[in-house]
């Protein structure tokens, strides 16, 4: 009951200030006075406000007006009323008007710059001018170089094409030929010692799967004092003594070259029971090539018979990582037949050490590429595969029976 008076209250009050039938209806059911009447509403008139415009103050006149201005030009436009225009004729205007005034082409004259003669020519005596300029030029280089250290580098202009002096190749010689040709060599070099002859053969063979690598004795030896090392004890030790190696000892051996890391020989010997103790020493020996090992022949009981092989010229070959077996010969002062020889047992073991992997079409075909002798200080001479089978095949009626 409340709401709705407080409904009725409000309705009211917006009645008296805008009244409508439906309003009026309502209102007079509750309140049945009539509203007062309204005055006729009339706008005020507005009128226009005009300001009086700020005066702007007097510039300070600048140096650049106080100077007198310069009369206007005389082919100044005039318009309809007789009066002269304040822009003067331009191109475009001209350019449409039939009468108008001629405007005359600009043309500037032509600028070229003087020659080093000309300026010389101008100058007269400016030479000495010219020399001093350079001077100072070089002095400011130098001063460069010294500051940044720069240094005076061949420029050497591109593209350089430099012709590549093939060399020629040396006809492939006979045995026999190849070693009188080592000989002849040798005879006249400047050398104070007996050099060795040396074989060099490249294998066709992939380095990465197969290995070729061989022991064996030489007929006439190598020619070249081989020292000993034999690791021994006991009874063993007293026999190596007696068949002539340089160094024998045992434990005591190995101590002493773990401390010092030092071992002048050129060959190792163990035996059985001393290889097993070689451990401690055994980066120092496969660094130097001497580790003993069972497949090259190295680690024996028989003293006796491996120090008769290496005092008769035993030797031991292995293939490099580009294919290549480097084999001593023997020396110069031995004789061509020995040489020859000593070749031919050289190219029996390799044949006995060719990998079973190759074609067996041929003994060479495949296998041995190329064979080179020389000396050691002299230059190579290559040698043909059929001297080469005829001396392996010499070789083997002699020695192997």
């Amino acid at each position: 009951m409340a709401a709705l008076k407080l409904l009725f209250s409000s309705v009211r009050r917006h009645s008296r200030l805008h009244p409508s039938p439906f309003l009026r209806s309502l209102s007079s059911e509750s309140d049945q006075a009539p509203p007062p009447p309204l005055k006729p509403h009339h706008p005020l008139p507005i009128e226009p406000v005009s300001y009086a415009p700020k005066p702007k103050p007097d510039p300070a006149p600048s140096p650049q007006s106080a100077q007198p201005q310069p009369p206007p030009p005389s082919d100044l436009r005039r318009d309809s009323a007789g009066g002269e225009s304040v822009r003067p004729w331009s191109r475009e205007d001209a350019r449409f008007v039939k009468d108008g005034p001629s405007i005359t082409p600009v043309s500037y004259p032509a600028r070229v710059a003087p020659l080093p003669e000309d300026k010389k020519a101008e100058e007269g005596g400016g030479g000495a001018r010219e020399e001093e300029l350079e001077r100072e030029k070089q002095r400011i280089e130098q001063a460069k170089r010294r500051a940044f250290r720069l240094e005076d580098r061949l420029v050497v202009p591109f593209p350089t094409f430099i012709k590549v002096e093939k060399k020629e190749r040396k006809p492939i010689l006979d045995l026999m030929d190849a070693i009188r040709q080592v000989k002849v060599s040798v005879a006249t070099a400047k050398c104070n010692f007996d050099e060795t002859v040396e074989a060099h053969v490249q294998l066709g063979i992939d380095a990465k799967r197969n290995a070729v690598r061989g022991n064996m004795t030489l007929p006439h030896g190598s020619g070249k004092v081989v020292r000993v090392a034999f690791f021994a004890e006991g009874a063993d030790a007293d026999e190596a003594r007696a068949a002539g190696a340089d160094i024998v000892g045992g434990v005591d051996l190995v101590e002493e070259i773990a401390s010092s890391r030092k071992l002048n020989v050129d060959k190792c010997f163990a035996t059985n029971e001393m290889v097993m103790r070689l451990a401690k020493i055994a980066r120092i020996l496969r660094e130097r090539g001497l580790m003993p090992d069972r497949k090259l022949g190295t680690v024996t009981n028989d003293i006796v018979g491996a120090l008769q092989k290496v005092r008769q010229g035993h030797i031991e070959y292995k293939m490099d990582r580009t294919s290549i077996v480097h084999v001593g010969l023997g020396k110069v002062s031995f004789t061509e037949d020995n040489l020859r020889e000593n070749v031919g047992a050289i190219m029996s073991s390799l044949l006995l050490a060719k990998p079973t992997g190759l074609k067996k079409s041929s003994k060479y075909a495949g296998y041995i590429n190329s064979f080179h002798i020389c000396s050691t200080m002299g230059s190579g001479f290559p040698v043909s595969i059929q001297s080469l089978s005829k001396a392996a095949d010499n070789y083997n009626k002699m020695h192997l029976k």
